[in-house]
């Protein structure tokens, strides 16, 4: 049964404990500021307990956004790839004024203020998008491993800002010569493997001569986004490339430089030859739209040698085989347009 007792806070203001103890049940308790809040609440939680459906809220609402986070950041975040990126992305969250609320009185609405919030400061969608996700996760980590069972994700049922348009940067004409004649040696190995290959800036960084069987054409990739092994074909050119690197006794990595290093020669390179808006990862975009363009692979396929996680990701890519399909309607074989 529950029991009220009516005690002084510590600022000397009047207060009302609720405990109820109920067979079956961990003891129960809340403090509230009026005695009628205590009563009702009482009610509900012992309603709750005659119809077998009550879960506590004892943990839930014993500790705020911000503690939660920290105790995310210290058994989930490490288990995950780059959690270095993840770390300083819940930092940011904990020096939101939402950080501060106790985790089972945090609702949609407030969910939504802090997306309206990140709206009016001009950050992107795909940035909200990401801080939602991870909300969400701590949320639905809160109920499954720390007790938090009450808890509703209040992630889930809020509107969300629509995803971002992909990058659909292409080299222009004349923009692949300048991007490798201003290259240093060291690294127009690395942009000629990447539109060679498809493969991510980290996959190339991370690529293992153990991995390399030149002799059957492949390589394995056992370090991808994804966290799923793959082994990608390897074309003439992309053996040519290999077969040229100069390789030293006892080295491990392929091409020996960092995803840093990579970002930054990429950086140093464009300036040089004055190109504008090119990422590095936007040669993946290119060589994965010369897959379709000069090649009669299928979609399954090219996402083998790719790596996208769905094929959804690949269909944007699907118009650029738009003439080779207007030759198949008129009998031209598969292989007569390759080459």
């Amino acid at each position: 049964m529950a029991t009220i007792r009516k005690r002084i806070g510590k600022r000397g203001n009047s207060q009302w404990e609720v405990r109820i103890r109920r067979h079956g049940y961990p003891t129960t308790c809340k403090t509230f500021e009026t005695k009628a809040d205590a009563e009702a609440w009482s009610k509900e939680i012992e309603t709750e307990m005659n119809k077998g459906v009550f879960v506590s809220r004892t943990e839930a609402e014993r500790y705020t956004l911000s503690e939660c986070l920290d105790r995310y950041i210290e058994e989930y975040i490490p288990r995950l790839k780059h959690p270095e990126i993840i770390v300083h992305r819940a930092r940011a969250l904990q020096r939101r004024d939402i950080a501060l609320r106790v985790m089972a009185t945090i609702r949609a609405k407030d969910i939504a203020d802090f997306r309206r919030e990140r709206e009016a400061e001009g950050v992107k969608n795909g940035t909200i998008l990401v801080d939602l996700a991870l909300f969400s996760r701590l949320f639905n980590y809160a109920r499954s491993d720390w007790g938090m069972e009450s808890l509703v994700n209040p992630v889930e049922i809020i509107s969300k800002p629509k995803p971002e348009k992909g990058r659909e940067r292409r080299l222009e004409a004349g923009e692949e010569e300048r991007l490798l004649k201003a290259s240093s040696d060291k690294f127009k190995p690395v942009l000629l493997f990447a539109l060679a290959t498809a493969m991510r800036r980290e996959e190339i960084a991370n690529l293992k001569w153990k991995n390399v069987n030149l002799e059957n054409r492949c390589a394995l990739l056992s370090d991808t986004k994804n966290n799923e092994t793959r082994t990608i074909p390897l074309s003439s050119a992309a053996l040519d490339i290999l077969r040229n690197i100069p390789r030293k006794e006892g080295e491990e990595f392929v091409f020996g430089v960092s995803t840093q290093h990579i970002t930054n020669a990429m950086g140093q390179t464009c300036k040089k030859a004055g190109i504008e808006d090119l990422r590095f990862h936007d040669l993946r975009h290119e060589a994965t739209s010369r897959l379709f363009e000069n090649t009669d692979l299928d979609l399954m396929e090219i996402r083998a040698i790719t790596g996208h996680k769905t094929l959804q990701m690949l269909v944007r890519y699907t118009h650029l085989r738009t003439a080779r399909l207007a030759d198949r309607l008129e009998g031209v074989g598969r292989i007569a347009k390759t080459g």
